[in-house]
This record gives C-alpha cells, sequence and structure tokens, in this order.
C-alpha cells in the first residue's frame, strides 16, 4: 500500500468502531504488512516526522489491527509490531498534555491529555495473547491508536480547547493554530 492508501478527516469510516478479528488469518497478516508499508511510504514523504502507528481504519479496513513502531528513536528502523484486537485494561499514571499529529487528520497537530502508563492486551500476528505494561510515549501512542479502532480521533478530545491546535511551520516546528479561523466550523474536521 502507499500513503495515498491513508484516508483522512472527513471520511465518515473514521468515526466508525472497527470489528473484532475473530480468528488471525493469512489475509490479517497480509493487512498488517500493507498498513505498515503505507505508514512507512506516507513517513518517507515526511521530513520532520515519523509514523509511529497505524491503524487498519486509516487504510479504511474496519478491522480491530494496529501496528506499532518497534524503535521511535531510530527512523531507519523499520520494525513494526502488530497488535490485533487491542483493548486498554487499566489506565495508570498521571494525565499529561502532550503534542499529538495523525496521518488522517492532515496539518493539524494537539496537545492532548492521555494517561502517562496503560495496560493492554491483544493478539499478535500468531493469534497469541500478549499483555503489556505501557509508559511515556508508548502509552500515548497505544491510546491514540485504539481510539482509532474505536471511531475517535485525537482532536476529539481537544474540540472545545481552542489552545490545543498546532500545525507544523516549514522548519518542523510546531506553531498555535488560530481556533477560530482554521478549527471552530472547520467542515473537513467536525462532520
Amino acid at each position: 500500500m502507499k500513503k495515498e492508501n491513508v484516508i483522512a478527516l472527513p471520511n465518515p469510516h473514521l468515526r466508525q468502531k472497527s470489528l473484532r478479528v475473530h480468528v488471525v488469518t493469512d489475509d490479517t497478516r497480509q493487512l498488517v504488512a500493507d498498513i505498515t508499508e503505507a505508514a512507512l511510504d506516507w513517513e518517507m514523504s515526511r521530513p520532520h516526522e515519523i509514523s509511529a502507528a497505524i491503524a487498519a481504519v486509516q487504510v479504511d479496513h474496519l478491522e480491530r489491527v494496529v501496528v506499532v513502531r518497534s524503535d521511535f528513536d531510530h527512523k531507519d528502523n523499520k520494525e513494526f509490531t502488530a497488535l490485533i484486537n487491542p483493548e486498554i485494561v487499566k489506565y495508570e499514571g498521571e494525565v499529561i498534555d502532550d503534542y499529538e499529529g495523525c496521518l488522517s487528520v492532515k496539518e493539524v497537530y494537539g496537545r492532548v491529555p492521555r494517561h502517562s502508563k496503560v495496560r493492554v492486551k491483544a493478539l499478535d500476528i500468531d493469534g497469541n495473547e500478549v499483555r503489556l505494561k505501557a509508559e511515556g510515549f508508548l502509552a500515548r501512542v497505544l491510546q491514540h491508536e485504539i481510539d482509532h479502532t474505536n471511531g475517535i480521533v485525537f482532536i476529539d478530545h481537544i474540540q472545545d480547547n481552542p489552545k490545543a491546535f498546532y500545525h507544523l511551520d516549514e522548519n518542523g516546528e510546531l506553531e498555535p493554530l488560530d481556533y477560530d479561523t482554521h478549527i471552530k466550523d472547520n467542515p473537513i474536521l467536525w462532520n
């Protein structure tokens, strides 16, 4: 898959809940490969960003499948880990506002409140149950992607906070967006 396969708001599928995967099949594994390929192709077109993770719904496939980058610090490491039917079983730590972007929300970033720690259960690529504890950026990424499987986009968490919206300038620096001009009544973001 290519970056052109990544859907963006206002596509209504991004607001739908994805279906559980009942059996991990070769089709599931192919979906994992396809969404990983789309995430990496998107990343190649972005000089200042990495593709930290992607959910299947973001390539218009409504199954509860996400892939998460194995190493956030090294863009040359192209490995991703698949999580099938991921769900958060426990939120822990404090709630922290930090920056997020999304392949499916074009040119808008936000300071989103998320728990600093989570416990997640899922199936791996072979259909085995896995449980993990995550904190920091990984915890944020997992919450963001699991939201996608539930039809929630990061801007939904900050829609009532006019000071939480940003965009990247030409140097890759985040700058505040004027809420009234770019966000408030934008039909692309709020359908």
